[in-house]
């Protein structure tokens, strides 16, 4: 299910980012954080996604 806004993409894709290594989980804050925390992986690649209806 991907993101309704381009906030909520970036904060997904910053969660991504830090699960993946690229950047430190301590960059982390507000619901990228709880993001990290609460999705796997694949989730957040889904959530990041751009909806092709947009």
């Amino acid at each position: 299910m991907p993101a309704k806004s381009e906030k909520q993409r970036k904060a997904a894709g910053a969660a991504l980012a830090a699960k993946r290594g690229d950047m430190p989980k301590s960059k982390l804050k507000g619901a990228s954080k709880d993001m990290y925390e609460s999705m796997t992986e694949k989730e957040l690649e889904d959530y990041a996604k751009k909806d092709d209806n947009e």
